[in-house]
């Protein structure tokens, strides 16, 4: 293949040095960028990197708060053939240095975010490290003590010598992303150009973006779902609002300063703004949003019911998908907002679109037009496990052996490790993931099935079912129950009858709402927690299960009359 026709992200450059030249495309704070002086910066940055000694396909890690300088080191690794690999802020200083010691960086680029890093360095370091570079500006002290390199210092390398060109790193290798690491020791998830550049046009092309928007950072750009809605928004040349990191606060402001157009949420997310947003008698945000992406997790019934109330011109989508697979695999429409000439709005849910919740599953809708999907049956069920390939595929783990990556027809498949089934209208239903099964008396429990029938309940805000070790059953199947507003747990499951209209819930109240859904009574709670403080979340918003598991199994040690 000649190089003319390999993908590159920064093939983006000639639109927003033309039709973006003078148009603003970056805003921190009080500082804005025109289309022009964003390229100009990063190529300002590729000749101070190359100048330093970066070579192609160097790895260079990334640890900051969300901004256009980030945006901009992402963008000039890429464009010299390095590999960016984005370290999540929020980690403790062991678990980065794992994932240097895995991906063996020659630079690391920090913000202040990562100030505690810097001691620690001293005395555990990663010896694959050539240059450390600050992106704040710490004092002179600060510099010599820890023997780093500013922004500043940095670009007076810059020399400007004729036109550049981009190149690729081996294999099209452009990000490495790390995977949450909730069960054990991230991964490091290698990224394409190809991928990428394939992910934006899906979610140009479904979510509808365009260079009129404007998008609101809210997912930090170390995640793939922040990062793959970061290019896709360069592809289209739209303009990027930037805030360190998601707080409510900060995030409502910028909403309504910039007049945002677009964002991307997680149910975690989407509640924080909702509550801040509730108590106001009017907002101005409420008339700009026009897209807005929920992942990392369905919304539930109400939150939708929230959304379309306080964002009523909002298109409202939920993507499917995870880091191995460049972020989205498959988009529904949750919502698209009334047609004001005609007086009629799509409705929620129709006969290709189905409700998004059923005993079964929940259906994560259609997959992208770049997707190929298969469910691998391993018996006789009618759900299986839910394969993938295609250009958006991880190219492999980055201590993947390259030319073991791919050894097998079967192999070209990436098992997702989820379990689901596509119906006759081809919508891809989630069944619960294979590392999260519960085997209980032979049978297999998926704990996302059971949880998305006890969302269902008026009463019940959230949900987390798990599985704890059972001599009898092998693992018994729990649930832990967060209560809404004004309803009481009682633990005296006759005191209150099923039918009574009083805002009261017990076990046995929940297990008859499961059976009058068709549940299968195997995978039917045995038991039923009030857990009274919101669920403990990864750094992406994620619930952690693990930490759930043994929280519960620790209550259940100290309280046997519960067995």
């Amino acid at each position: 293949m000649g190089f003319y026709s390999e993908a590159h992200i920064c093939q983006c450059f000639s639109r927003l040095t033309t039709e973006k030249r003078n148009s603003v495309v970056t805003i921190r704070g009080d500082r804005q960028k025109t289309g022009h002086q964003l390229v100009e910066c990063v190529l300002s940055l590729a000749r101070a990197l190359l100048h330093l000694g970066l070579r192609n396909g160097d790895v260079v890690a990334i640890s900051a708060f969300n901004s256009d300088t980030y945006l901009e080191w992402l963008l000039a690794v890429a464009f010299i053939g390095g590999i960016v690999a984005p370290l999540n802020y929020r980690w403790s200083f062991e678990e980065a240095r794992m994932a240097m010691v895995t991906v063996t960086p020659k630079m690391l680029a920090t913000d202040e975010s990562c100030y505690n890093w810097h001691s620690a360095l001293q005395s555990h370091a990663i010896p694959s490290l050539r240059w450390h570079i600050s992106l704040s500006s710490p004092s002179s002290d600060f510099i010599n003590k820890y023997k780093i390199l500013t922004m500043e210092m940095l670009l007076e390398q810059s020399v400007r010598s004729g036109s550049m060109n981009y190149s690729c790193a081996p294999e099209g290798a452009v990000v490495i992303c790390f995977t949450s690491g909730t069960t054990g020791k991230p991964k490091g998830v290698v990224i394409s150009h190809t991928a990428l550049i394939v992910q934006s046009l899906a979610k140009v092309a479904i979510v509808g973006y365009s260079e009129d928007d404007v998008y609101l950072h809210t997912a930090p750009l170390c995640h793939i779902g922040g990062l793959s809605s970061a290019m896709a928004m360069l592809m289209i040349g739209a303009c990027h609002v930037f805030i360190p990191k998601f707080e409510a606060r900060l995030a409502l402001e910028a909403l309504e300063q910039h007049h945002v157009t677009s964002l991307i949420t997680v149910p975690a997310i989407m509640a924080d703004l909702i509550s801040l947003i509730r108590p106001k008698r009017s907002w101005k945000g409420r008339d700009s949003v026009k897209k807005i992406l929920n992942g990392g997790g369905g919304l539930s019934y109400d939150l939708v019911k929230d959304v379309i109330k306080f964002f009523p011109r909002a298109k409202l989508l939920s993507a499917y998908g995870m880091t191995e697979t460049c972020s989205s695999l498959a988009f529904t429409t949750l919502f698209e907002p009334m047609l004001e000439a005609s007086g009629t709005s799509l409705q929620l849910f129709s006969k290709s679109n189905p409700s998004p919740v059923k005993p079964g599953g929940v259906c994560v809708g259609k997959p992208a037009p770049h997707v190929d999907l298969k469910i691998r049956f391993d018996d006789s069920s009618d759900v299986g496990r839910i394969l993938t390939r295609g250009p958006h595929v991880m190219l492999r783990y980055w201590d993947q052996i390259p030319e073991n990556a791919s050894g097998s027809i079967e192999e070209a498949w990436l098992d997702t490790g989820d379990i689901g089934f596509i119906d006759d209208h081809g919508n891809l239903w989630l069944v619960g993931r294979t590392n999260g099964r519960i085997k209980s008396g032979g049978e297999n429990v998926y704990p996302e099935e059971v949880e998305a029938v006890l969302d269902q309940h008026p009463g019940v805000i959230s949900s987390i079912v798990v599985g704890i070790p059972d001599p009898r059953l092998t693992e018994m199947v729990v649930a832990c129950i967060r209560l809404r507003d004004n309803w009481q747990w009682s633990n005296n499951s006759s005191k209150f009858s099923v039918q009574s209209n009083e805002l009261f819930l017990s076990s046995e109240i929940l297990r008859h709402y499961c059976r009058e859904r068709n549940l299968s009574r195997f995978k039917i709670p045995k038991i039923f927690i009030l857990w009274k403080t919101p669920f403990p979340l990864t750094t992406t918003g994620k619930i952690r299960r693990d930490q759930v598991r043994r929280d519960v199994m620790s209550q259940l040690q100290s309280s046997p009359s519960k067995l």
